[in-house]
C-alpha cells in the first residue's frame, strides 16, 4: 500500500469521483460523500485498478463528523498528503429577489460554512508539505446564478486567503478551474445543454492533476 494519504471530500460523482480514481493508483484515497452507493461504486473501480481506497459517507456539514473523521485519519495514518475539495450544493437558478430561503441557506451551509470548519480540521494534517485543491467556478455576479454564485465565491475567497497565508511555508493550496463537464451540477445550470462537447471529467482529472503534483 502507498504511503502517501488524498483525502476527497465530494468523491461520489462528478469531478470528485474522476479525482479520486485518477489518484488511487498513486494514493491511498479517503473517499467522503453522502451516497453510500455510489462510494461503493468509486471503490469498486479504484479496487479494479489496483489501488485501495478508504469509505467515509458523511455529511461534510456535520462539523462533529468531520472532526472524528479528521482525529481517526490521524490517528491511523498521521496525515494527509492531499486534500481535494470538490463537494458543492447547485441551488436552482433563480432571480435574486425570487431567492428561495431554504435554497440559500443550503448553499451558504455546504460551499461556505463546511469549507470553513473543514480547513481548520484538515490544515494540521496537511503540515507544511501537503497540498490542497479547490474548484473555481466564477458565477459570482451572474444573473440568475445569485446562490451558487454568491457562495461559490465565498468559498474560494476563503481558499485563497489560505493560499496567501501559507506561501511561504505551506501547505500548497491550489485553486483550478476546471473545462465545463456534463456533471449534475452543469445539467442543473444547463438542461438539454448538448453535452458531447463537454470534457470529460476523467480526462480533466488527469489534465488537472499534471498540474498539481
Amino acid at each position: 500500500m502507498t504511503d502517501k494519504i488524498a483525502l476527497v471530500t465530494g468523491a461520489s460523482r462528478g469531478l470528485g469521483a474522476a479525482m479520486a480514481e485518477a489518484l488511487s493508483p498513486d494514493f491511498h484515497v479517503i473517499a467522503v460523500a453522502r451516497t453510500t452507493g455510489a462510494l461503493e461504486e468509486l471503490d469498486d473501480r479504484i479496487q479494479a485498478k489496483g489501488g485501495a481506497a478508504t469509505l467515509a459517507p458523511m455529511d461534510i456539514t456535520n462539523a462533529d463528523a468531520m472532526a472524528h473523521l479528521c482525529r481517526s485519519v490521524y490517528d491511523r495514518w498521521g496525515k494527509i498528503d492531499l486534500w481535494v475539495h470538490a463537494a458543492i450544493h447547485a441551488a436552482p437558478l433563480t432571480p435574486a429577489p425570487h431567492l428561495d430561503k431554504k435554497d440559500w441557506e443550503k448553499s451558504v451551509t455546504i460551499n461556505v460554512n463546511a469549507v470553513a470548519t473543514l480547513i481548520p480540521f484538515v490544515a494540521p494534517l496537511l503540515g507544511e508539505a501537503g497540498q490542497a485543491v479547490f474548484f473555481d467556478d466564477p458565477r459570482g455576479g451572474e444573473k440568475f446564478f445569485a446562490a451558487y454564485g454568491a457562495t461559490k465565491a465565498a468559498q474560494i475567497a476563503l481558499a485563497r486567503s489560505w493560499q496567501a497565508e501559507s506561501a511561504a511555508h505551506g501547505p500548497k493550496v491550489h485553486i483550478v478551474e476546471p473545462r465545463p463537464m456534463p456533471t449534475a451540477t452543469r445539467a442543473r445550470f444547463y438542461p438539454g445543454e448538448d453535452r458531447a462537447p463537454l470534457a470529460n471529467p476523467k480526462d480533466e482529472a488527469e489534465r488537472l492533476l499534471a498540474g498539481i503534483l
